[in-house]
């Protein structure tokens, strides 16, 4: 089991610690809900350095690039950053990711923490087309680096604080290479897993913890706390993100999944799965995933039973909760043709009894 370069200051804080993706990961500290609530008025500070962090870089970067993700990586100008994922050859999803356009021929992609080993093994085999120098131009770097996500409305100005390069301008999906909280080079990036607004910042891992304590004192005054994966999710299903391994993997299709928004069709690019993804867009897809609200009281999880009110099987659900915000059950699932416009009435099976729920547009949870 991995630690991160946080592990002992999480244990020392009181965080009820469990095993995720090969790393011991806080799962919560005062609990999901006060976590969750405090990201989305005030900022929370999550521990990500269990993500995955891949540099590619050289004359072949930005075609191999293009060739192994959905997204437009030829869009990406000096300091952008653009969410796309990686077709697996057969009409599903290796992982969903961030790229980072880090210099003229520069990229950093940013990808799960259970799928790293996974991830790197498939950019290397399709390395080799492209002649791609792998340890020089195509280089893991996922154990040196440290990341934390500063999340929330107050998150920006709170880090202002930290650097003399202005910060709470920034648009969003944009970063900056700078010096911050007296350590040279962080990268700071306005992104994030919540819909809070904020950002994340990476570091090598010998400076994590002054990163730590930096970020901390700086939040004071603006409410912050520390959260945990639990909040994490809730938060990302509250937006209706995909989480790899619920809601997307190896067997679902971008389109299916609601993300044809990063399937770019564009000439100049030829992506792997392309004309099969092109094929769903023109012709349809049998089944959607979809965001809903409970009606009836209960909590939805994943592989729930969807049925019509005849009691015919319609989906399943992929992911589930109780959303703090809105205090009612919410979840995505992947639907049948027919069922997929806003406002239609869908059944969940939960413990013998079928409880009713309503289709919604994403995000399910609107401030």
């Amino acid at each position: 089991m991995k630690n991160t370069p946080f592990t002992e200051i999480h244990k020392q804080m009181g965080a009820k610690m469990v095993p995720f993706a090969g790393y011991l990961m806080p799962v919560e500290y005062t609990g999901i809900k006060d976590e969750h609530i405090n990201v989305r008025e005030n900022v929370g500070v999550f521990d990500v350095s269990h993500m995955g962090e891949v540099v590619v870089k050289g004359d072949k970067a930005l075609e191999f690039l293009q060739y192994i993700t959905t997204n437009n990586v030829a869009d990406l100008t000096l300091g952008k950053v653009q969410y796309s994922c990686f077709p697996n050859g057969k009409g599903g999803i290796v992982d969903d990711l961030l790229v980072y356009r880090m210099g003229e021929n520069e990229y950093l992609l940013v990808i799960n923490a259970a799928n790293t080993e996974k991830d790197w093994n498939w950019m290397v085999s399709q390395a080799k087309s492209f002649n791609l120098e792998v340890g020089s131009e195509l280089i893991n770097d996922s154990d040196n680096i440290a990341q934390l996500a500063v999340q929330g409305p107050k998150a920006l100005e709170a880090m202002q604080k930290l650097t003399g390069e202005s910060i709470t301008d920034m648009e969003f999906y944009t970063l900056k290479v700078l010096d911050f909280a007296g350590i040279k080079d962080v990268l700071f990036s306005t992104t994030g897993y919540t819909g809070a607004g904020g950002c994340e910042i990476y570091v090598r891992n010998e400076d994590a913890v002054k990163l730590w304590n930096a970020v901390f004192e700086a939040g004071e005054e603006f409410g912050i706390k520390p959260a945990g994966l639990g909040a994490r999710d809730t938060l990302r299903l509250e937006m209706g993100y995909c989480l790899y391994g619920n809601d997307i993997n190896d067997e679902t299709s971008p389109i299916e999944a609601g993300l044809g928004w990063i399937t770019k069709f564009t000439d100049e690019k030829n992506f792997i799965d392309k004309e099969l993804f092109l094929k769903q867009k023109e012709e349809g897809v049998s089944r959607r995933l979809k965001g809903f609200v409970m009606i009836d009281r209960g909590i939805p999880r994943q592989h729930y039973e969807v049925v019509n009110e005849q009691g015919e099987n319609i989906g399943e659900v992929t992911s589930g909760t109780m959303s703090p915000m809105m205090k009612k059950g919410i979840g995505m699932a992947y639907l049948a043709k027919g069922y997929w416009k806003p406002g239609t009435e869908i059944y969940l099976k939960i413990r013998n009894k079928t409880l009713k729920a309503e289709v919604v547009k994403i995000p399910i949870y609107k401030a």
